[in-house]
């Protein structure tokens, strides 16, 4: 319709459609987490919620078997049995909600109109691109302060295709690695998925990769490549494009010059991600006249995963075997079966190897931080212990260095991993999954996930990947950092080094402090693949 008449807006009726599909979700959970949804309720509610929420840790936990195999009978039966706990802790959760005085009577929250938006999301210096795919054809906004400008784009199809294969290929490992390159914060599956997560790029495909990502740039960016300038770029994906990091795709502006000359769009422009315009006016509401925290940093980094970590004591060790139990050479990565299957249909092997440059990571941003203001949880305290206590609301920043799993089908299971075993060799819960931190008080000005694949999540229609993100975003933090892809270690250290030293030291935004970092990085011969900086993307408030 706006085709045929451009002149009667409907292009901005149609971007307001887009952002109710996208928004709903989120900004009901936003608005929620305001308010206390637990008083006046039940008790018996709240007891019947903790035991399922108990129960679904254990039945998880379950999902990998150490040194065993377990048949596909009984992987089923257990797919099943977490399923059911999940459905009657979501009717639990529904009940709660349903039954709170203040919550029977919350306004809820409507997606903002374009003027809205224009005026209480965006300013002089930001254009925010939001794209919605279709079958057959898919469209993308561009917003400023003053305008609305409508483009069509191909169809679903089309883009997804080619944002898969640069996806891909950015997230392989390439051709010439650096010296001291170490396994990234991953869990890697015995039987890998068809689009061979940690791939090695082979000679001719890096020319490849790099003019898919011009094609993939050429086709999302080309059309506003006029509007861009040097704004301020805030992000509203879709679909496959949830995965594709902005940052590294190169200028529109440059695609008419060779590949050595192309600079990626970070380069002229900050890059946010958002799940829709409308979520960050209500993060600007929840936020405003929040006192901040009154401490500085907290950073749980370099859990324990193995049984035979030498940091756990001899004897514990020792105990350990003599319970019949088969113990793993010194050394050895802890072996872990999980219920879960891959997109092949059979369920992986899982190996949690020690990440020993999380604690040099620690070490080196700790030390920016004056005494007092900071906690250090290192090994055995780098436990979902810590995580879930009152500790870390105390704190502006919180940073996890650890790895993480992003579970594609049941996002409550979605987790970072912690210390899974106490001093004495003991196992013990160290799963924080998403379903926990929704619970979590966070009033932080940032949550870094420095992890593999934190970013991802289930892609559910209207809602966009509902992830660890998501939790953090509810548990009060204003921007979240997160991965799109298994991180090298190192060079993660290496970023996260010169993003602290910005944000904490030369005291710039956090969202301008990431792109510096990853700037630097690129620009550092050892470090310019974007392998190895353009994993991380920052949600949440810039300013």
């Amino acid at each position: 319709m706006h085709s045929r008449r451009p002149a009667e807006g409907f292009n901005v009726v149609a971007l307001q459609a887009s952002e109710r599909a996208r928004a709903r979700s989120l900004l009901d959970s936003l608005t929620e987490s305001s308010i206390d949804l637990y008083r006046g309720i039940d008790p018996s509610l709240l007891a019947r919620k903790r035991a399922l929420q108990h129960q679904i840790n254990v039945h998880a936990a379950a999902q990998f078997e150490i040194f065993g195999d377990a048949d596909p009978e009984a992987l089923g039966a257990a797919d099943a049995e977490i399923q059911t706990l999940i459905a009657q802790y979501q009717e639990v959760e529904a009940q709660i909600r349903r039954s709170n005085p203040r919550y029977a009577t919350l306004v809820q929250p409507v997606p903002l109109s374009a003027r809205e938006l224009q005026q209480q999301a965006l300013d002089a210096d930001t254009l925010l691109l939001e794209y919605l795919l279709g079958r057959e054809r898919s469209y993308l906004w561009a917003v400023s302060a003053t305008s609305v400008a409508s483009f069509e784009l191909p169809g679903r199809a089309e883009i997804e295709t080619l944002a898969q294969r640069v996806y891909d290929r950015l997230k392989a490992r390439p051709r010439r690695q650096a010296e001291g390159d170490r396994p990234g914060r991953v869990l890697e599956l015995k039987t890998p998925r068809p689009e061979s997560r940690g791939l090695r790029l082979r000679d001719q495909d890096e020319a490849q990769a790099s003019e898919a990502a011009a094609a993939l740039s050429r086709m999302l960016l080309g059309p506003v490549a006029e509007l861009l300038g040097n704004k301020r770029l805030l992000i509203v994906a879709d679909g496959s494009l949830q995965y594709v990091p902005f940052a590294a795709l190169p200028d529109p502006t440059a695609l008419t010059v060779g590949q050595e000359s192309r600079p990626p769009l970070m380069v002229a422009h900050e890059i946010i991600s958002m799940p829709s315009a409308s979520t960050l006016a209500v993060l600007r509401r929840e936020l405003a006249g929040r006192k901040p925290a009154a401490k500085t940093l907290a950073v749980l980094a370099d859990p324990v995963f193995a049984k035979d970590d030498e940091r756990i004591k001899t004897g514990a060790r020792r105990a350990a075997s003599q319970t019949g139990q088969p113990t793993p050479a010194p050394g050895a990565e802890i072996i872990l079966r999980p219920i879960s299957k891959n997109s092949d249909g059979e369920a992986g092997e899982a190996r949690f190897s020690r990440l020993p440059f999380t604690r040099q990571e620690a070490e080196q941003i700790m030390a920016l931080v004056a005494a007092g203001e900071g906690m250090k949880a290192l090994d055995f305290e780098a436990s979902c212990a810590t995580a879930m206590s009152d500790q870390l609301s105390q704190y502006r920043y919180i940073h996890f260095a650890t790895h993480g799993l992003a579970d594609s089908e049941r996002a409550e299971l979605s987790t970072l991993v912690l210390s899974l075993f106490d001093e004495q060799g003991a196992p013990q819960e160290g799963f924080l999954r998403a379903h926990e931190i929704y619970n979590l008080n966070l009033p932080a000005e940032l949550v870094t996930l420095s992890a593999c694949e934190t970013g991802l999540g289930k892609q559910v229609k209207g809602e966009g990947l509902v992830s660890l993100a998501r939790g953090f975003m509810y548990a009060g933090a204003a921007r979240v950092m997160v991965s799109l892809w298994n991180v090298n270690d190192q060079a993660t250290s290496e970023l996260m080094r010169r993003f602290y030293r910005k944000a904490l030291v030369e005291g710039e935004r956090p969202a301008a402090a990431l792109r510096a970092a990853q700037i630097e990085m690129w620009r550092d011969k050892r470090w310019e693949a974007p392998y190895y900086w353009a994993a991380f993307t920052l949600q949440g408030e810039w300013r």
